[in-house]
This record gives structure tokens, sequence and C-alpha cells, in this order.
């Protein structure tokens, strides 16, 4: 009997590490981005936290998860969205109430990024990038440059998906005060793009065909996100962007409808948000850590600062994007932006 209880108990130690570990998956949108989150957080979760993470590229993003969802199939069980679509994926139901008692770390985020089915995570923003060979010492300086071909001739690349983002570049390039932008004036800002459409050589669709205009200097000027030209830079390329009426969207941490594993979600989104991991994300991209307490930790010092998004003297610099807005805005957006440029 003496035996027998030995043996038991040292079978159930000898299972203790095994069980300990558990597999959770995430999935972003790959790339510079996805790659800087692996280095910064996830590799580190193994021996701290006995959590296997294995990350996945929703390349289609808000349409991936919608997919798999209606097919009943979701095999994510963390999945980031851009800002404004993290709000639409709620109104359709696609998404988990998040449990805020299994995510301690959420302290740190503004409360307004905090939602019952949401929570901001990073920030990233849409930038003016520019060829410095092409421009030299006359350089574009705001957004209004970008649509002037005359006094700043050259090829242009948009990202030409989504009218969120789009649309506020047209208004501010038209002159509206970043605190006039909202409601958005679909039709003025349309007017802009349509008058645009002919000088756009390239409506790039995801953020590794914008770096690839960038290393392949084949678009003079381009709309690209802070972290993708950063990429390209270190690469070689000889560009340089502009933060000034920059377009910050907030990128959320959701948990798709039906994830594989719920509990596990809740503690990788908790892990996610630890400040002394999201310190670590300015090391590798340009993307903001939303965690605050990221900054006010000392691990961020004043030189790195400058280059992240979400440091205060950036903020200060940039037009927030209004999710809540677009949930509201996204379906009518849609329809205007592809009557006008995808026909």
């Amino acid at each position: 009997m003496k035996l027998h209880t030995i043996f038991a108990a040292t079978m159930c130690v000898m299972a203790l590490p095994a069980a300990a570990e558990e597999t959770v998956s995430y999935a972003s949108y790959g790339g510079a981005y996805q790659e800087g989150v692996r280095k910064a957080i996830l590799n580190h979760l193994p021996a701290d936290h006995g959590m296997k993470v294995v990350d996945y590229v929703l390349s289609g993003g808000i349409r991936d998860i919608r997919t798999k969802v209606k097919a009943n199939a979701v095999d994510i069980d963390v999945a980031e969205l851009y800002g404004g679509l993290c709000d639409i994926a709620a109104k359709e139901g696609l998404i988990e109430p998040l449990d805020y008692s299994k995510i301690p770390n959420a302290a740190g985020v503004p409360e307004h990024l905090k939602k019952q089915h949401s929570i901001g995570f990073t920030a990233y923003s849409t930038v003016l990038a520019y060829n410095k060979d092409v421009y030299g010492k006359n350089p574009p300086k705001n957004w209004a440059d970008f649509f002037d071909v005359k006094k700043f001739p050259g090829t242009r690349a948009i990202g030409g998906t989504y009218p969120s983002t789009n649309m506020e570049i047209a208004l501010l390039a038209d002159g509206v005060p970043r605190d006039k932008v909202y409601p958005v004036d679909m039709d003025r800002a349309m007017k802009k793009w349509e008058a645009f459409k002919p000088n756009i050589t390239v409506r790039w669709s995801s953020g590794a065909q914008a770096t690839q205009l960038a290393t392949s200097q084949e678009a003079d000027m381009l709309t690209i996100w802070a972290a993708r030209i950063d990429a390209a830079i270190k690469e070689g390329a000889p560009y340089e962007y502009i933060l000034n009426d920059a377009v910050m969207d907030v990128e959320c941490l959701v948990v798709p409808k039906n994830s594989p594993n719920r509990e596990g979600a809740m503690r990788l989104i908790n892990h996610l948000l630890d400040p002394k991991y999201k310190a670590n994300l300015p090391d590798h991209i340009p993307y903001g850590p939303m965690n605050q307490d990221a900054f006010k930790s000392g691990l961020i010092s004043p030189e790195k600062a400058k280059k992240v998004v979400t440091s205060t003297e950036n903020i200060s610099k940039q037009l927030i994007l209004n999710s809540s807005y677009w949930a509201e805005h996204e379906i009518e957006a849609q329809t205007k932006w592809d009557s006008i440029m995808l026909r």
C-alpha cells in the first residue's frame, strides 16, 4: 500500500510540468509588428509562465474572425484588431466579453480603452513617408503636400482597403483642423480622393506590401504604418516620415466567440499587457504601449520615448482615430469609398 502511494505521488509530481504548461493561440497582422511582439513578450512566456503561444497571421482582419465564427471553426484564443474594427466585431457578436478580474494588468490602460469586449494594447500611426533622395532639401511637411503633385511631383501609394484613416487624411489635407474632423464629412473626403485618384500609383493592401514599396523605392510618397516604414529605413531605404497629423489607431485585444481556451485567453491578455514586457516593445518596433505603467516603470528612456508614437510628446502631434464613430458609420463609408476608389 505504501509503495502504491509513493508511486502515485511520484507520478503526480512527474506529471506537473506537462500540466503546468498550456498552449494558447494568438493572431495578429504579421510582419515587423508581430515579430516585435514575439521578441518583446511572447518569447518570455514559456519560461516565466509555462505558456506556449502559437501565433498566426490574421491577414484578413475582422473578415477572418467573421468567417471562423460563422463557420463554427474558431481556432484562435486571442486576436488583435484595428481599433475601429473592435467595436464593429462587438456589435456583430463576433467576440467574447472580457473577464477583467483575470486581467489585473489592465489597470494601467486608459479607461476609455477598457471596453466590455476589447482592450487597448498598442497604438499604431499612419504616417506620411517620403523618399529623401527624391525631394532633397524641399521635403513634404504635411498631408496637403502629399496631395500637391505640382509642387511635389512623383509617385504616390496609399492603403486602399478601408475608408477610415483615408477619410481623415483627406480632410486634414483639405484644411480641416484635427478637432473638427469628427463627424467625418464623407462627401468632402471622397471628393478630395476622387480628384487625386489618377495620381495614385499603388493601393497597397497589406503592411508587407507597403514596406516593399519603400524598400524598392517604387513610391516617392506613401501613406504607411510607422512600424513598416521604420523597418524599411533600417534595411537601408532612403525614407523619412512625418508624425505631424499622423492618424493614430489603437490596436486592441479580443477573444473570438467560442475561443478554444477562453480562460487561457484571459491569462494571455494579462501577460500581453504586463508593463515589464510592454517596456520591451519599443526596442523592436515604434508602436506604443497603451499600458502607461510601461512608461512609469522607467524602463523606457526619454531618448527611446521620442520614437514611441504613444509618448506624451508624440500623441500631441497626432489625430486619434475615433473608433466608436467608425463602428456606427463603417458600412456607409465603405460603400462610398468602394464606389469611387474601386471603380
